[in-house]
């Protein structure tokens, strides 16, 4: 559903008329300060670099840009593609593929097209506030689901609660992964960090949902925040909150901070707690991931927390994976390795957006 009568007008406008397929730029008093830039796509099946490890090859995200305005967001330098800055404006100019279900329905029924696992969410959340007005994903996951294709759904907005029906109906045909993303308990902080995002308490119940509707539903705890949320009593206290909401399993991934999440974050950790600017100045020093030792700590420390409330695949959770995780080099539990050892991640991890 697109807005009639609010046009937005000015230089944000203008920075996008090079933007391919950009129909007009949008304001809503439902969405104060955020701008959406509606685009008909040639293409929204998006094959990942062969040269990243990303447990699958293909995506699809219906938008660019994310009104959850998350300080640590890796999507970030995803905007300077379009000579946009990935601070502000990734929070508030939100690019949307008006025509993405039916542009998606065509690509799966190509003769070539051999129906492998598609996951979403894996840069841009494809549950933001927005889809709440313009609903493409229930075009997406019909189209997914009609041409019998596995598909897999990371999010933390809690509008995915609307399509539950309609993804338990096609998980009967084809295999259906949900994921929720949870980094922390503390409401106070975590409106500091992520304060478009709904609470946490939210999206424990988002999981108690998807699990009453019998979709396996597992639970990212990411990121992990140095010296911010690691402490094993904070990590106990989520993943016992994740457990009694029904999880199928869980995967804890530390802070990486690629080019431009790096400098928001930086920014944000700079006004929040300068005394940690140091420290991490230190801890990334490498690049954008935490250097191996921190990685190597933090993995013994989640490890026994994860078995001790059942949510180590190893310990009774067998096929209760996460989304996407099938064939991760990876146990639940634990943290994927640095792309490209302890330096910044490769180009190719960049998934493409477009």
């Amino acid at each position: 559903m697109r807005w009639n009568a609010q046009r937005a007008e000015g230089q944000t406008e203008q920075a996008l008329l090079g933007l391919p397929g950009l129909l007009r730029s949008v304001r809503s008093p439902e969405f104060s300060g955020v701008t959406f830039h509606e685009v008909c796509a040639r293409s929204v099946l998006n094959k990942v670099p062969g040269a990243s490890r990303m447990p699958f090859r293909w995506t699809v995200n219906p938008y660019r840009g994310c009104s959850h305005a998350c300080t640590y967001c890796y999507a970030r330098g995803s905007h300077t593609y379009l000579d946009l800055d990935p601070g502000r404006d990734f929070d508030t100019q939100v690019v949307v593929k008006v025509n993405a279900p039916e542009v998606l329905a065509a690509q799966l029924r190509r003769p070539s097209w051999t129906r492998e696992h598609v996951a979403m969410g894996t840069n841009t959340d494809p549950y933001q506030r927005a889809e709440g007005r313009y609903r493409l994903m229930p075009g997406i996951i019909k189209a997914l689901g009609g041409s019998g294709t596995p598909f897999s759904i990371l999010t933390k907005g809690t509008v995915l609660t609307r399509d539950l029906p309609l993804l338990r109906s096609v998980a009967a045909d084809v295999p259906v992964g949900l994921g929720v993303s949870l980094a922390l308990l503390d409401r106070d902080l975590q409106q500091r960090l992520e304060p478009g995002t709904p609470t946490p308490r939210a999206r424990l119940d988002l999981v108690r949902r998807a699990a009453d509707a019998g979709l396996p539903c597992g639970v990212f705890v990411a990121p992990v925040l140095p010296w911010l949320t690691d402490t094993t009593e904070a990590l106990d206290r989520l993943l016992a909150a994740v457990a009694g909401a029904g999880a199928t399993g869980v995967t804890v991934i530390p802070l990486h901070l690629r080019p431009g999440a790096r400098e928001w974050f930086t920014r944000w950790l700079g006004a929040e707690r300068p005394e940690l600017v140091p420290r991490y100045r230190e801890l990334y020093r490498g690049g954008s991931y935490a250097d191996r030792g921190y990685r190597r700590a933090l993995a013994e420390r989640v490890a026994p927390l994860v078995r001790r409330h059942g949510l180590d695949r190893r310990s009774g959770g067998e096929g209760r994976g996460v989304p996407g995780d099938e064939n991760a080099r990876w146990p639940a539990g634990s943290m994927p390795p640095a792309r490209g050892g302890d330096g910044p991640a490769r180009e190719g991890d960049q998934l493409s957006l477009l």
